[in-house]
């Protein structure tokens, strides 16, 4: 799985960093064209990334199909990092740049659109997308995840199925989370707090009140959120993505450890995750355009839907999946209190800092 994981200062440094039409790194190449397909093989037998995993959500299967289609083998290389830290990278290496792509969580591409680290350039699959789902150029949604509770249930033999039912005593200490100052995930699950506690995405108030409840109840456990740690019962109730919990789920009945993954009653969001490429990596700029282009093919959206995620253009009603694509889904009854929202109208940043002024101090 990708681990979000990264200091609080790199969410700070985002606020140093100036938007800029171009820079020595951009140099002269031409953004707006459409890429020189001959080239892709060879632009891209070095792939290194930022924050896109071969194990999260198939991105190893489907940057290889893409590569094969060209007559290519790519050497797919990846350094964890979170989202702001991808940002603050690709401006750090602008002049002599590294990093080609990175997977984000989709509130961050108007941030680095705003800081200038991605390049106005939208694939033509980009016109099957609703326009909050892109930007002006150099990122799109990719997938759709939703926050869910992963439950070992041998150790929680009553596993809650809302967001109310998290606060009992009954739970106390058991409940591991990513940190919203240092998570994607973390992020979007404070969202979906929020929304199923009547706010939205103008009002994130509801889950700042909530998770303040919820860590003065107790029943926050300081164990670090992972498939071992739900494995050992050390924090048997996690809040993570839906289909990260499916795949912890299927990789843990082989160990005979059963797991439950709850969509919360009380409701939930569908929170898409999005490809951002490097504007100042424009030695590999035709394999990035065509990359972009290629996540929304119907190819690369079915290798998502495979993983367990649901790709956007299911989710817009745009592409058809083979039964045999969602078979690692929760049963779609399961979905009825996940709500869309517009979520690239949220602040990340402002997460950040509202998590350590309401829910840490």
């Amino acid at each position: 799985m990708k681990h979000r994981t990264w200091a609080v200062i790199a969410a700070s440094s985002l606020f140093a960093l100036t938007a800029c039409g171009g820079s020595a790194g951009a140099g002269a190449y031409d953004w707006s064209a459409a890429p020189d397909t001959t080239k892709i093989a060879v632009q891209g037998k070095d792939l290194p990334t930022y924050g896109l995993a071969p194990d999260w959500a198939n991105y190893g299967e489907v940057v290889k199909t893409f590569c094969a289609k060209h007559q290519g083998t790519c050497d797919h290389k990846d350094t964890d990092m979170s989202s702001s830290e991808e940002i603050v990278k690709f401006d750090a290496e602008k002049d002599n740049p590294i990093g080609t792509a990175s997977d984000i969580g989709l509130m961050w591409g108007p941030v680095a659109e705003a800081k200038g680290v991605v390049p106005a350039y939208l694939p033509p699959s980009a016109g099957k997308l609703k326009d909050w789902q892109k930007g002006k150029g150099g990122w799109v949604a990719t997938f759709v995840g939703a926050p869910a509770f992963v439950v070992n249930t041998d150790k929680v033999h009553n596993p809650p199925k809302s967001w109310q039912d998290l606060l009992k005593p009954e739970y106390k200490g058991q409940i591991a989370i990513k940190n919203p100052t240092s998570s994607g995930t973390g992020q979007a699950m404070v969202v979906a707090a929020a929304v199923a506690n009547g706010g939205s995405v103008d009002d994130l108030a509801p889950a700042y009140a909530y998770f303040k409840k919820l860590k003065d109840a107790g029943n926050l456990s300081d164990v670090k959120m992972s498939e071992e740690t739900l494995e050992k019962g050390e924090a048997p109730i996690q809040v993570n993505y839906d289909f990260n919990g499916l795949a912890q789920k299927a990789a843990l009945k082989a160990k005979n450890v059963d797991v439950e993954v709850i969509i919360p009653s009380d409701g939930s969001i569908w929170s898409p995750s999005g490809l951002m490429i490097n504007k100042y990596n424009t030695a590999k700029g035709d394999f990035l355009k065509g990359f972009l282009d290629y996540v929304l093919s119907d190819e690369a959206q079915t290798l998502f839907a495979k993983f367990g995620a649901r790709p956007v253009r299911a989710l817009n009603g745009d592409l058809r999946l083979p039964a045999d694509a969602k078979a690692n889904w929760l049963p779609e009854e399961s979905y009825a209190p996940v709500k869309e929202i517009e979520i690239t109208k949220i602040d990340p940043e402002q997460i950040v800092a509202d998590w350590e002024a309401k829910v840490l101090a």
